[in-house]
């Protein structure tokens, strides 16, 4: 049976908190509206999967992380590097190939990478992360220093086999880690319904004694508080969690999808009705925490941020012909 965690709260965040929320999940989707017209124009090659509607799940995530966490997760990736506090600049210009990007141009969309920032990827094998995350937890374990490793991973992703055995694994050893399932009801074109028997991806950790929740991954105070009992529980050496996120992705699989898959009608209601954005905006408002004209202010200023990385990605130089021979594993 799954073992059982306080189901108690944090304290509602303190205003300066949630505009500090405001701001992260407001940069990943005005950077990633920009990725898509640099996608549009030529300028960002090869595949490009866009996180626009499921900011809330790493910026509540990332809210409660501690500066020994490290952070593993799959190919939609910008993101969760924005909020894990890369420089904007730096993202843009590996995107678009740039010698001066996190992965010096070489692993653009799908494949950035910043041990510094203690973020490991960006991986285009669909649930591959997932064994190289508990590799990080038995790290955080081995080092005793304290972190967790935050494991994101699509509903997807949740049915390949390595998901399982490293759910055995972690739960055997107790590792500190949680994974992240971002559900956003859509493997590729297949909706889950298709896909994935039963009702919540969350417990499938329970032949492994792992606890799991599912939560509404378009509040970002409801993901935050989440996060909050999740990484405690990790944290305190009782073993892997499971967060099962109900998110959506207003856009396509990826900037190459045409998502015919989905009516007009979903996709407005989600957007309509279920913004993130939207609804911390309300609540920052309905709180008297900042007024519109605040709230013009904030998003101009990350605009300028986001022109301006945009900027710094296009002057930036392509990578020297010498560095297709660096960072390769040859045989001697």
């Amino acid at each position: 049976m799954a073992a059982k965690i306080d189901p108690a709260t944090p304290a509602t965040p303190p205003p300066q908190e949630l505009l500090r929320l405001y701001r992260s999940m407001l940069l990943i989707r005005r950077f990633e509206e920009k990725a898509g017209q640099l996608y549009g124009m030529g300028l960002i090659n090869g595949f490009c999967h866009l996180y626009i509607g499921q900011e809330a799940v790493v910026t509540g995530m990332q809210a409660m992380a501690e500066p020994a966490d490290s952070c593993i997760t799959s190919y939609r990736d910008h993101g969760h590097m924005l909020a894990c506090g890369l420089d904007p600049k730096g993202v843009m210009a590996e995107l678009t190939g740039r010698a001066d990007g996190y992965s010096r141009g070489k692993g653009g969309s799908m494949h950035m990478f910043s041990r510094e920032h203690r973020f490991y990827g960006g991986h285009g094998i669909v649930g591959a992360q997932v064994p190289l995350g508990i590799g990080l937890g038995f790290a955080h374990q081995y080092r005793g220093d304290g972190g967790v490793a935050h494991i994101y991973l699509g509903d997807g992703a949740v049915n390949q086999g390595q998901v399982y055995e490293s759910f055995n694994m972690a739960a055997l050893w107790k590792l500190p880690v949680v994974f992240v399932i971002e559900n956003n009801l859509y493997a590729m074109g297949t909706a889950s319904a298709r896909h994935a028997a039963g009702d919540e991806l969350c417990a499938r950790g329970a032949a492994y004694g792992i606890p799991g929740e599912r939560i509404d991954g378009m509040n970002v105070l409801s993901v935050r508080s989440a996060a909050a009992r999740a990484l405690a529980y990790a944290r305190a050496g009782a073993g892997p969690f499971i967060l099962e996120m109900m998110t959506y992705r207003f856009r396509g699989h990826s900037m190459s999808d045409p998502a015919k898959y989905r009516s007009k009608e979903e996709v407005s209601e989600m957007r309509d009705h279920h913004d993130p954005i939207d609804r911390l905006r309300q609540t920052l408002t309905d709180r008297g925490v900042i007024d519109e004209a605040g709230l013009k202010e904030i998003d101009r200023t990350i605009k300028a941020c986001v022109a301006a990385a945009a900027e710094f990605a296009q002057a930036s130089p392509e990578p020297a012909a010498s560095e297709l021979w660096t960072d390769v594993l040859t045989e001697a």
